[in-house]
């Protein structure tokens, strides 16, 4: 591995910082509350960083979602780029990417995702719109104010998301590919009936990519449709999120049907999921780093006994673990947007990544705001914004003992001769298609594992938060 970043990255990230740090500022974001910066999303825009990730790949999303997160710039950056341009880039057909990648590029559309997949949550049955007086159908997990039946205890049969062998009906199992129940699309359109409580960014999207609670089959359906219900829900971090109600939507199918895929991890819900979980980690990574940031600013400023907090060896080693954590999940999300980059499987990188991101990221926001003493309890000063953004980040990604279990089933049930495959794929230089890749592929060492592979590039932001270490 050799996380180096291109010079088209490297470009991509000092822009990415430039903007964020001269337009995001507290006193910007104090004024603006819970909503949206729109004219920082349009600066973003107008520098060409969304439809730059085209080039620059995930690790290139991974780099600029850094730069987003140590000012905790609200805009539904990582949101779209995943959910829009990386996921319809990778798995759209050609009419899709020509109609949505421009206008997701230059930011006049913007796309999230209901994601992950619930049994039970929204389904999808063949484009036939129903009757206005008809009765909704009876099948259809659907209940009235979006409540629905409880679920059964997890199997291994059964998991609640797919990323592995261990996929629920529709994907290829351990004994071969089962077929999926519920209807069959044969014409890439659907309907889509169901709720998913919390979506992130959704009253600013257009476009939402919505997985089927079984098949997990992606459909994409514009916000503006019948039968979609956007209801404001309010969260931890101001990220615009919304409740989705949809009874009969109409969308159009994103990629082949899960049981298509020759290798579960290679199915566009996987792959997306597994995008969504590095791009967001990579968001904590920052998010991370500039509360340490403030912290240590303020323990060398700041005077105890006549003499500055850093000084002291408690201070001293609670900022060391953070520094080791903040880089821990920085290292695992690189890893990951690494490997999807040079056409690898990244499913248990990506769990990795998102463990670190949800147990380490909230403890690093934690000791950032207790570093401040009585000063971090304050709403409205910035340490305390780093607070909520690492709490609903690491509620976004999942608690860390519901990672590792999903983790260990994927370790657990994964196919011995395909990780053998995988792993003497790892040892030939990866064949990337674009230039960006291309480059970084070229400087792929034989071996992940060598304690002599080169490590992440030091970040010029690094030296603040080690001098408290």
């Amino acid at each position: 591995m050799d996380f180096t970043p291109t010079p088209e990255q490297t470009a991509a990230r000092e822009l990415a910082a430039e903007i964020f740090g001269d337009l995001s500022t507290p006193e910007r974001l104090a004024d603006r509350g819970a909503d949206t910066d729109t004219a920082l999303w349009k600066e973003l825009c107008t520098a060409g960083l969304p439809g730059a990730v085209a080039e620059t790949g995930l690790l290139g999303l991974v780099l600029m979602l850094e730069e987003q997160g140590r000012t905790t710039a609200q805009v539904p950056f990582a949101a779209s780029c995943v959910y829009g341009l990386l996921a319809i880039g990778a798995h759209g057909d050609a009419d899709q990417r020509a109609r949505l990648l421009p206008a997701l590029g230059d930011g006049t559309a913007v796309a999230t995702g209901a994601f992950p997949a619930r049994p039970g949550g929204v389904r999808a049955w063949p484009d036939a719109p129903r009757r206005q007086d008809a009765p909704r159908r009876q099948d259809a997990p659907w209940r009235p104010e979006g409540s629905r039946r409880p679920e059964g205890p997890r199997t291994a049969e059964t998991p609640p998301t797919a990323n592995g062998p261990r996929t629920t009906d529709g994907l290829r199992t351990a004994d071969g590919p089962r077929k999926a129940d519920g209807p069959r699309n044969t014409d890439r359109r659907a309907r889509l009936t169901g709720c998913v409580p919390v979506v992130p960014w959704l009253r600013e999207a257009t476009h939402v990519l919505v997985p089927d609670g079984v098949t997990q089959t992606l459909w994409l359906l514009r916000t503006d449709a019948p039968g979609v219900r956007r209801d404001p829900v309010e969260t931890t971090a101001p990220w615009s999120a919304g409740r989705l109600t949809l009874d009969d939507a109409p969308a159009e199918q994103l990629g082949p049907d899960a049981s298509a895929a020759r290798r579960p991890a290679t199915h566009p819900y996987a792959d997306v999921l597994a995008t969504a979980r590095t791009a967001f980690a990579g968001l904590q990574a920052g998010v991370c780093a500039g509360a340490l940031a403030r912290a240590v600013s303020h323990t060398l400023t700041r005077e105890q006994f006549g003499r500055p907090l850093s000084t002291h060896q408690g201070v001293q080693l609670r900022a060391a673990d953070a520094h080791m954590d903040t880089e821990a999940i920085r290292l695992t999300a690189y890893e990951a947007a690494w490997r999807r980059d040079a056409g690898l499987d990244a499913g248990e990188q990506a769990l990795t990544a998102a463990w670190w991101a949800a147990e380490a990221g909230t403890r690093v926001v934690h000791t950032g705001q207790h570093l401040h003493g009585g000063v971090g309890a304050d709403l409205g000063h910035p340490v305390h914004r780093h607070f909520l953004w690492g709490r609903q980040l690491a509620a976004y990604l999942g608690s860390g003992a519901e990672v590792l279990e999903e983790l260990g089933q994927l370790l657990t049930t994964r196919d011995p001769r395909a990780a053998q495959a995988q792993a003497a794929q790892a040892t030939q230089p990866a064949q990337a298609t674009q230039p960006a890749q291309a480059t970084q592929a070229a400087r792929n060492p034989t071996d992940p594992t060598d304690p002599t592979a080169p490590t992440a590039p030091s970040d010029p932001h690094t030296r603040h938060e080690e001098a408290a270490s």
